[in-house]
């Protein structure tokens, strides 16, 4: 069982692109993905849904990016932007009661118009250097 813990890193400023109703954004994931089992809201300053599946990370990733820009589809909104699931594995001890748990993935899902700028603005490119090769992944609506 994968699990991840969302954010939402809305860049796309657009009213074409509103920010999404917490609910409304869990029941959407799962409608629209069949690997998806299940989506809870989390009450938490940085975090807002906890996603289950059989798949393995990498898959879930490009599950979970799938649906969201269907969501955005089917809710009539733009989706002509990147949807970018950067993702890291919690190899460390975890808070107790704390969203993200040792073994969870914490994903923050970024919509964007540059992608590049974006990941440059964040220094992707170290982050990820830093972690374990299968402990952290970069999914794009892109690929």
């Amino acid at each position: 069982m994968t699990t991840f813990i969302l954010s939402h890193n809305l860049q796309v400023q657009s009213k074409d692109v509103p920010p999404f109703e917490t609910q409304v954004l869990a029941d959407g994931i799962v409608s629209n993905s069949s690997a998806i089992i299940s989506a809870t809201v989390i009450q938490h300053p940085h975090w807002i849904i906890e996603l289950t599946s059989n798949l393995p990370p990498n898959d879930m990733a490009v599950e979970l990016v799938k649906s969201w820009k269907q969501l955005r589809s089917k809710l009539g909104q733009s989706a002509d932007h990147v949807i970018l699931a950067l993702g890291g594995r919690k190899d460390s001890l975890a808070a107790p009661g704390a969203p993200l748990q040792e073994g969870f993935w914490g994903v923050d899902v970024v919509e964007t118009h540059d992608e590049e700028a974006f990941l440059q603005a964040i220094n992707w490119d170290a982050l990820k250097s830093n972690r374990p090769e299968d402990g952290v992944f970069e999914i794009s609506s892109n690929n």
